[in-house]
């Protein structure tokens, strides 16, 4: 039997249907978190295991998902500087121009590390007043989302799991054209950073003549919660949950639980509560 995901509101500003994003911004106070209290992180945690408990009967388990988008990346410099419909038109396409190389694969520029950093320190300031601590890390294989999930959480030992699912929307944009495995376990070696099985040498999915779909796109994040609320994960008891990827795959996350989408800024946090119904 398919399980339904559902988003549950009311604990995030981010988490209400019409939420604007422009207005939250990409680093929210307490994450967003509407609980201004010193107590505030262990009040939340009390009422997730609450929830967890009730719906043991029913079937239902919850999770906390911190969706991380990426820092500011070559490829958003130069969407900004042509703008989006001579973006998507022409300049998508190439590798890149007299000032800047965006693709395949570009690495975050200067602001979008600082971005990563920010978002650091939002972790850490979080955490004097009990701010729940991933227990599991899943990233995309795209460089710039490698490289803030390492200047947010590595430094704390903490390890990701990488999956080819969470990736950006493929196809025509060369940004969104991965690096090969061998290339990138050069640069992220274990055991931080561990590759799902059968991840394969060479880019797979992207292609220089055709966009992956928004339907699609829903479909790959469906893959990736039901991996989330899988049987081995929940024998682990996992609750909290950490993805670094990117808008598009974000916004696919959304799409599976009835959400409208979310244009979440670059080195941005969009926390949502998860409920799986088999």
């Amino acid at each position: 039997m398919p399980i339904a995901y559902s988003a549950v509101p009311g604990f995030f500003l981010q988490d209400h249907p019409s939420a604007i994003a422009a207005e939250i911004g990409a680093l929210p106070d307490r994450f967003g978190l509407i609980d201004p209290s010193t107590e505030r992180w262990d009040r939340f945690k009390i009422k997730i295991d609450k929830l967890n408990a009730q719906g043991v009967e029913k079937g239902e388990t919850y999770k906390v998902f911190f969706l991380g988008r990426h820092g500011q990346g070559w490829h958003n410099v130069a969407e900004a500087k042509y703008g989006t419909q001579a973006w998507d038109d022409h300049w998508s396409k190439l590798n890149g121009d007299d000032t800047m190389i965006w693709g395949p694969d570009p690495l975050l520029a200067p602001a979008g590390i600082e971005q990563a950093l920010d978002a650091r320190k939002a972790w850490q300031k979080e955490i004097p007043f009990g701010i729940p601590v991933p227990q599991r890390h899943y990233a995309s294989p795209l460089k710039r989302a490698l490289d803030t999930w390492k200047t947010i959480f590595a430094e704390d030992g903490a390890r990701v799991t990488i999956l080819e699912h969470c990736r950006e929307e493929y196809g025509e944009h060369t940004c969104d054209k991965r690096s090969t495995l061998s290339h990138l376990r050069d640069i992220y070696p274990g055991p931080t950073y561990a590759f799902e099985s059968g991840f394969e040498e060479e880019d797979p999915h992207w292609s220089p003549h055709e966009r992956e779909s928004k339907l699609h796109i829903a479909s790959r994040a469906l893959n990736v919660l039901d991996l989330c609320f899988s049987e081995d994960v929940r024998d682990t008891c996992e609750q909290y949950i950490s993805v670094v990827a990117h808008g598009g795959i974000i916004n696919g996350f959304l799409d599976v639980a009835g959400r409208p989408a979310y244009p979440l800024p670059t080195g941005g946090i969009n926390c949502h509560r998860y409920s799986d119904t088999p």
